[in-house]
Formats: structure tokens, C-alpha cells, sequence
């Protein structure tokens, strides 16, 4: 079976037909949103069923009892960010596979989504057969990715068998690095580690100047280049 985009060019539906493959959207280019909802919604054996402008009307709908098997989730969105969405909608929802599908493929945000449970990482630029191939990928338990996603995950990997260095880190600075990858706030990292905000401010003043960083971009990237995870 066959679809038509926009282009002209036809779609072929690789998921199966026994039921629907349900695919949500959140992202905040209406534009886009709808484009991309319309071409999801043309194909053969897939229901693009809700699209949002923002995580958190995703995520009330999750807690509502709707289960998506595949959401398409930008980076960058108003309120809280596609990062910080991920791992939020895996705990809630362990079987949903998570796309990203960004602008943004710069190595931070690329390892943070990773590690915050995204199966894939696509660029917007990506044609519109490799977005809904994407779907099919990530159910099957792939991990769909352009070539230069795939290309920064390499170079991760070569850092990372690097020597691994001492910072004097410890176990509970350890936790809260953790949890700054996955995109959490200090607010969010006290209430899942029971501590005070204040001893979280402290944590992250002291990884600072460990690390010899300034920013939590800093400490995260040195994290993951150090092997401190």
C-alpha cells in the first residue's frame, strides 16, 4: 500500500496491519505539527492519534490513560523541554518509544536525550519516508538515527575509551550529574534523591569546581567525556 506526500512522492506502509500503530506529535512549529500529523495520518497501518504544542499537555494525556506506542518529540519546546519530557514519559509509560526529532544536533543534547531513554534521534530535515521509517525502527527496538547523530555517538564512544580520570566525585555528586544529564532542575533532582534544594545547590557548586566547569552544559559534557557516569 501506498500513500502520497505532498512531493509527489509515495510513502509505502512498512508497519504491520494487524492494528494501528498509534504515533504522537509534540511540537511547538504548528506548521510542522500539522504537516507532519497529516503525512502520519496518510500511511497505511498508522494513527498519528494526538499532537501537542508543548510536553506538558503530552504528559497530562499519558497520565489520563492514553498509551501512544511511538511519540515524535522536539528538543526544544515552550515550558519544559523535549529532554526533560523523556524520561518523564517512559516512567510513565515504559513500552512508548521516543524519537526525538529536532534542529539541534549538537552532541550534548544528542547523549542527554539518549540517556534520558530516547530510542532515536532524527533531524527535522530528515525526508519524510525516513520519519515514518523511523517509527517502524524504533518499534522493533532499533535505534533510528541521520547519519551525523550517528557519527557524534560514534565520537562519543571513542571518547569514552579513553582513560578514565579521578575528579574525587562522589557517589552522591555521582547521582546528581545523573540526573542533570536526563535534563532534570535542581527542584526536580532534590525531590528524587530526598535531599533539600540547598544541599542540591551545594552538590552542584562542588561538581563545578571539581570539573573546573561553569555551566551545568559544562559538567554534563565533561561527564560524559570523562566516563563519570
Amino acid at each position: 500500500m501506498e500513500t502520497a506526500t505532498k512531493s509527489g512522492k509515495a510513502i509505502t506502509s512498512i508497519l504491520p496491519a494487524r492494528h494501528p500503530v498509534t504515533v504522537w506529535l509534540v511540537e511547538d512549529n504548528h506548521i510542522f505539527r500539522h504537516t507532519m500529523a497529516r503525512v502520519l495520518g496518510g500511511v497505511e497501518g498508522v494513527e498519528c492519534s494526538q499532537h501537542f504544542s508543548n510536553a506538558e499537555d503530552a504528559l497530562d494525556a499519558l497520565l489520563g490513560g492514553a498509551v501512544p506506542d511511538v511519540v515524535l518529540l522536539d528538543v526544544e519546546l515552550p515550558g519544559k523541554s523535549g529532554i526533560e519530557a523523556v524520561s518523564q514519559i517512559k516512567a510513565i509509560s515504559p513500552a512508548t518509544r521516543v524519537v526525538m526529532l529536532t534542529v539541534f544536533d549538537d552532541h550534548e543534547k544528542i547523549f542527554r536525550s539518549i540517556c534520558a531513554g530516547a530510542s532515536g534521534y532524527l533531524l527535522k530535515t530528515s525526508p519524510v519516508e525516513r520519519i515514518v521509517e523511523s517509527v517502524h525502527e524504533a518499534l522493533a527496538g532499533g535505534a533510528p538515527m541521520t547519519p551525523r547523530v550517528a557519527k557524534s555517538v560514534l565520537d562519543m564512544f571513542a571518547r569514552l575509551s579513553r582513560p578514565k580520570h579521578d575528579y574525587g566525585v562522589t557517589r552522591q555528586e555521582q547521582k546528581v550529574l545523573e540526573l542533570m544529564a536526563q535534563g532534570l532542575i535542581k527542584k526536580e533532582i532534590a525531590d528524587r534523591l530526598a535531599l533539600s534544594y540547598h544541599t542540591v545547590d551545594t552538590h552542584l557548586r562542588n561538581i563545578y569546581a571539581k570539573l573546573h566547569v561553569n555551566t551545568r552544559a559544562g559538567a554534563v559534557a565533561k561527564a560524559f567525556q570523562e566516563r563519570l557516569f
